[in-house]
């Protein structure tokens, strides 16, 4: 994996130029693979009629997200400044799908404007995950999706492939780490855990609002 990083006009780490979902080696593939089913299988029992994807990236989910809601149901998709998130919004469009850019603190959406709140990959990158995740409830009518990387298991995992040493196997831009037993505990505060998955090396949650 690339140790590249990329970074919003206003300075912030977005993510790493490694590209999960388009690569090619087959252990990524495997494990992308676990990752995806995982989350549809969640998406398909949540069945939300709108929803909020916050941190969308370069709107790979969001997109897909958009098409299997279909004509009719809002999709939003937020996230920063950056040139590579923005160029993958105007790669991937449809009519009930609209990107935004902001940051994920405060939230300018009312209470319960969406059906679902999801943050997929995002939560170890913002500085207060706490009022982030009280944010995404506040929008949300019924559901929060969200996923994070398993600590310590994805550090582990770096420094067995020899990346980010230094930094004893964290990932640019992770500011917060999470065991699945905290991980819980910090969605619960906002409702019922109604499921939790936990494809290699991620921990996925459902939350029932």
């Amino acid at each position: 994996m690339s140790s590249g990083v990329t970074v919003s006009q206003d300075g912030v780490i977005t993510g790493n130029t490694y590209d999960k979902y388009g690569s090619s080696n087959p252990f990524v593939r495997r494990m992308m693979a676990g990752f995806e089913r995982s989350l549809d299988g969640l998406m398909d029992i949540a069945d939300p009629q709108s929803l909020l994807d916050v941190g969308c990236g370069e709107g790979v989910l969001v997109h897909e997200w958009a098409k299997r809601l279909g004509e009719g149901k809002r999709v939003v998709g937020i996230d920063l400044e950056e040139d590579s998130i923005q160029q993958g919004w105007a790669e991937r469009q449809a009519p009930n799908l609209e990107y935004k850019v902001m940051r994920a603190e405060n939230l300018p959406f009312a209470d319960n404007e969406f059906d679902l709140a999801s943050a997929i990959e995002v939560l170890e990158h913002v500085p207060d995950p706490a009022h982030t995740v009280a944010e995404m409830a506040r929008c949300a009518q019924r559901h929060l999706l969200v996923s994070v990387p398993r600590e310590p298991l994805w550090r582990m995992l770096n420094m067995a492939r020899g990346a980010y040493w230094s930094d004893l196997g964290n990932t640019p831009g992770h500011l917060n780490h999470w065991s699945k037993r905290s991980f819980t505990a910090l969605l619960a505060r906002h409702g019922k855990v109604a499921e939790v998955r936990s494809p290699f090396p991620w921990t996925m949650l459902l939350v029932r609002l």
